[in-house]
């Protein structure tokens, strides 16, 4: 396994989102050059963004590019100006639950964004191509853990569907093209600096405030959750390792990356009430559309290629993240 190489320039799409942003910041502090590249879009609190992006500016190996991935332009101007060794793209639409409202978000930075990247790296070819996809994809999948060997022709969002198909796109130009290709598939990743639409940062606030905090299917479900530090320790150990052909001549790999265990939301809750010192007030509805009740991740196949092993406990990631909540916050 080859480790990070320094003299290489890494383009990270999404680069003042939540992965983009520790991901960077790692990858600066080894002294590697990173162009950031992000629309700044109003989904969530963009002062959060800038907040990143201010930390990020402080490395001299650092530019920020602001544009758009739905923007073919804006996309090939990028590559052009910077030739990137190794591309991120982490940029994308999130959410689940926004995907019902809000289709056309999804189809244009996932899919045409996507797309893009994909064209970006034919015409500027580049060593290796890195992309995030979801542990939605599995949807209702029932069997655990959940493995990349699994069927996941079955969506219940269309943000799933979205990854899903940039997992497709991804195949066919690595087939087509030659390009080297590694999704990861992210299991509900938290942490400092994350992202306020996800559940474990909307119930810290509520708590605080004395709100009630909406718990569905009456907290009978179970996620994966996947401290920070470790997904970006698993993203540093496939970038500068690309697929090798295989007998289809096909260069394209996939990866669960998550922390191998599935936490019950309610217990997930009574860790999040200790560190906060605060009881929740609890409402308890059914489930939303679009959710599925358990994700669980197989990374034997990360742990085997890259010696990769998750060592956040709920507990320590928790604590650490209402440290940061409160000095950010001032709470």
């Amino acid at each position: 396994m080859n480790p990070l190489d320094i003299s290489k320039t890494y383009l990270v799409t999404g680069g003042a989102g939540f992965i983009g942003f520790h991901l960077s910041k790692r990858l600066l502090e080894q002294g590697a050059e990173v162009i950031g590249f992000d629309n700044l879009n109003d989904y969530y609190d963009v002062s959060l963004k800038k907040d990143r992006l201010a930390i990020l500016k402080k490395y001299k190996h650092y530019t920020f590019i602001k544009g758009d991935l739905a923007d073919k332009g804006d996309v090939f101007r990028l590559f052009q100006e910077y030739s990137p060794h190794i591309v991120v793209n982490l940029g994308a639409q999130a959410g689940v639950r926004y995907s019902i409202d809000n289709p056309d978000a999804y189809m244009q930075s996932n899919m045409m964004g996507f797309f893009h990247i994909l064209e970006g790296c034919r015409y500027f070819p580049v060593e290796h191509l890195v992309y995030a996809s979801s542990s939605s994809v599995y949807g209702g999948n029932e069997k655990i853990p959940f493995s990349t060997e699994d069927k996941v022709d079955e969506p219940v969002s269309l943000y799933a569907a979205t990854k899903k198909s940039n997992e497709m796109m991804a195949h066919a130009y690595s087939r087509l093209y030659r390009i080297p290709v590694t999704g990861l598939r992210f299991f509900t990743v938290y942490g400092p600096f994350g992202r306020p639409d996800m559940a474990y940062f909307k119930f810290t606030k509520k708590i605080l405030e004395d709100e009630p905090i909406q718990i569905y299917n009456h907290g009978d479900m179970y996620r994966d959750f996947t401290y920070i530090d470790d997904i970006v320790k698993g993203v540093e150990a496939v970038l500068c390792n690309p697929p090798e052909e295989n007998a289809k001549g096909t260069r394209a790999k996939l990866y669960n990356i998550g922390n191998h265990r599935s936490e019950k939301l309610t217990d997930f809750i009574e860790v999040l009430e200790r560190h906060l010192g605060k009881t929740a007030i609890k409402e308890f509805l059914p489930m939303q559309p679009g959710d599925v009740y358990q994700t669980y991740a197989d990374i034997s196949e990360l742990m085997q290629d890259f010696d990769f092993k998750p060592d956040t406990p709920i507990e320590e990631g928790i604590r650490k993240f209402v440290e940061w909540y409160r000095e950010y916050y001032k709470k």
